[in-house]
């Protein structure tokens, strides 16, 4: 028997999933994050997990994990104290940035920090020119005053950025080798080695992005590892950003790639359950303690940007440009608004009620948990509207305090607002909704979509609970809830293939580039490909290595990504490449000029190691007592009336149930509104679909 083990540790709590590969069975458990130490949470869980589900290590044959360790040092300002290494006159490329700011007219707004401060931005004599010739050769002496500074300014990590370094790399690498001998146990990280890409500042800050968050993901990694092995079990996969996992070496020289670990599993589980129903077009939505996530699949596909900043302050809208520092690394193209279960509410100076950005989390978490928690949060305003169980929440293994939750929304909010508490709870759920709803605005809407085309998949531990709210704010008329949706994200963990991106900047006019040189490059790029591959220990019948390329018309400031055939390059290949082109600024833009040239920029590989698929379903959520019940539930269109409460463990596939109705299980809850009827499919899925409206 092989299992496939997936935790994902969320701001509230830390999900595992068991995946039986030989029989399809999958189950989850959810325990509490620890905030204190993750890697410590994440043990304790696949510990109960497997005792739970009588699963010894050594029937474990692969182990996936989502971690939140390098956004959390990115947002809260806590990574290594970090050197940069730069051409002279280059020093203050991080400060001067791009122009671009979050909020136009806001005179007043602050930049985003700078990773590493002005004193440890240290320059070299050396110069490349921007056809890659040396110009002025590179000064060892330098070097050496560096090496020196480094030593005694207590500094963790290295990043080292030359000047057009991405087309002649020897000055460079000069130089990692000289700080690779003379501090053997410092982090070093070459802009060549992890971003050779044209456009200096993007390529600076994903460099000073990895060597900042390197020491602190190499140390949870270390432990984490340590600590799992020690259990018997296999060594831990990492999920990164752009929907695929990599080994834990592979993270430790780019870990970048690891920013968005977590909300990219649950998109990737969001595209099987697409797959398995016949939906093409769906949206991801996925709510849990701290936050939710939005993003757009389209004809099966996923779509993934470079173009991403992380790490702005306060409630920074991540997808904006200027909120935070760019990593050029391709990452699942989500929305993100800090919008969970944990969120708080408050009133502001002007007596408008706010929810969010800050989260009650794990510790102390919602006032109805009982763990010193005194501010209401969206968790305690579901409970006392009736649409979480009132006693105990996961199966009964979470007590809940609904007078505490009550009495708290009583003297926080509904006084000073002067409304009854169930106004109150009903409007911190609007709130939040609204703000939810922004996100899957941004992710359709604003990227060119009708929401109304496409399919609502909810998950996370919240999702379900809000989830016919939010489509009819976007009018989408059809929800679809997976199995175990509490899990959901930590189930893609364990359907995710092994991936990882390349690219090369190659700067050339498609009409008269060397097709062998591109070859060349498509070739090395590919090898080094097959190479992490073979390391994985894929089987090579399951290798997928892909090509593509950034294209752009001339004095365009920005590329398109194109699909790029396999094969021989040659002459036909660039004019079908450049024909692409064409086609697809029609699509994005509205408008093409043939008879332009093109220009090539970048050429990239990806590399995916594909797993035997898993049938969602054969997964199952933890059994609830199958008696149906009934409460008092408020909704706008009945106020507080008596609802049906029914375990989903009673729901067999073809039940149909018109609404209102609250269906439980021990992972989440789901709320189908007045207006709605639910159906359950083959599998468990369950399908709301709007009756009216």
């Amino acid at each position: 028997m092989t299992w496939r083990v997936g935790v994902d540790i969320g701001g509230t709590f830390t999900d595992v999933v068991l995946a039986d590969e030989a029989s399809g069975r999958v189950a989850v458990l959810k325990v509490s994050t620890t905030p204190r130490d993750f890697a410590r949470g994440v043990v304790d869980g696949l510990a109960a997990a497997m005792r739970q589900h009588g699963v010894v290590p050594a029937d474990v044959g692969w182990l996936a994990h989502a971690t939140t360790v390098v956004t959390n040092a990115l947002l809260e300002g806590k990574g290594a104290r970090t050197a940069l290494i730069t051409t002279r006159g280059c020093r203050d490329v991080l400060e001067l940035r791009r122009s671009a700011r979050a909020s136009l007219y806001d005179l007043f707004q602050d930049a985003p920090a700078v990773l590493v401060p002005r004193h440890l931005r240290l320059e070299v004599r050396e110069r490349v020119d921007a056809e890659g010739r040396v110009v002025e050769r590179l000064r060892m002496e330098d070097v050496d005053d560096a090496i020196d500074f480094i030593k005694r300014h207590d500094v963790q990590a290295v990043a080292v950025c030359l000047l057009f370094s991405f087309l002649a790399d020897a000055h460079e690498r000069a130089i990692g080798a000289r700080l690779r001998a003379a501090l053997p146990d410092l982090p070093v990280f070459l802009s060549s080695e992890v971003l050779p890409e044209i456009r200096e500042f993007e390529r600076t800050s994903t460099t000073a992005v990895c060597a900042y968050v390197g020491p602190i993901l190499a140390s949870y990694l270390d432990r984490l590892e340590r600590a799992v092995t020690g259990m018997g079990l296999p060594a831990p996969w990492v999920m990164g950003s752009s929907g695929g996992v990599f080994t834990v070496a592979e993270g430790l020289r780019m870990p970048a790639m690891a920013v968005e670990s977590g909300p990219a599993a649950g998109v990737i589980a969001a595209a099987l359950a697409g797959r398995q129903l016949g939906l093409a077009d769906v949206i991801s939505f996925d709510m849990g303690g701290t936050t939710a996530k939005a993003a757009l699949i389209e004809k099966g596909e996923i779509t993934t940007t470079a173009e991403y900043e992380v790490g702005g302050s306060g409630n920074v809208r991540r997808w904006l440009h200027g909120t935070g520092h760019p990593i050029r690394v391709p990452v699942i193209d989500l929305a993100e608004v800090s919008a969970g279960g944990g969120s708080v509410a408050w009133i502001d100076p002007g007596g408008v009620l706010r929810v969010g950005p800050e989260s009650a989390g794990a510790e102390p978490g919602p006032v109805c948990y009982g763990q010193g928690g005194d501010r209401p949060s969206v968790t305690d305003a579901d409970l006392v509207l009736g649409y979480l169980d009132p006693v105990a929440l996961l199966g009964g293994a979470l007590p809940v305090q609904h007078d505490r939750a009550r009495a708290s929304l009583e003297e926080r909010i509904a006084r000073p607002l002067g409304l009854g508490v169930l106004e109150a709870a009903a409007a911190i759920v609007d709130v939040v909704n609204a703000g939810m709803a922004g996100a899957l605005r941004i992710v359709s809407v604003e990227r060119g979509h009708d929401p109304r085309e496409f399919t609502l998949v909810a998950f996370g531990g919240a999702g379900p609970v809000h989830a016919a709210r939010l489509a009819e704010e976007l009018d989408i008329r059809t929800v679809v809830i997976p199995p175990i949706p509490g899990g959901f994200s930590a189930l893609g963990l364990v359907a995710s293939d092994v991936r990882r991106d390349y690219a090369r900047t190659f700067y050339a006019s498609l009409a008269t580039a060397d097709p062998a040189e591109i070859a060349a490059v498509y070739a090395a790029m590919e090898e080094e490909a097959r190479v992490m591959l073979r390391r994985a220990a894929i089987p090579e019948g399951r290798w997928e290595v892909t090509r593509a390329a950034d294209c752009r018309y001339p004095r365009q400031a920005y590329e398109l990504t194109v699909p790029v055939a396999a094969g021989p390059v040659t002459p036909e290949t660039l004019a079908g490449l450049a024909a692409e082109f064409h086609e697809r600024h029609r699509q994005t833009y509205g408008h093409a000029s043939p008879d332009e040239p093109v220009q090539l920029v970048n050429v990239r590989v990806a590399a995916a190691g594909r797993l035997q698929a898993l049938d969602l379903a054969r997964a199952a959520a933890a059994d609830a007592p199958a008696v149906p019940a009934t409460r008092q539930v408020y909704f706008k269109e009945t106020g507080l009336a008596p609802c049906e409460v029914v375990p989903r463990a009673a729901l067999a596939p073809g039940v149909s149930r018109p609404g209102p109705v609250v269906i439980e299980a021990a992972d989440a809850t789901i709320v189908v509104p007045p207006g709605w009827r639910c159906r359950v499919e083959a599998g468990g899925f369950i399908l709301m679909e709007r009756r009216h409206g």
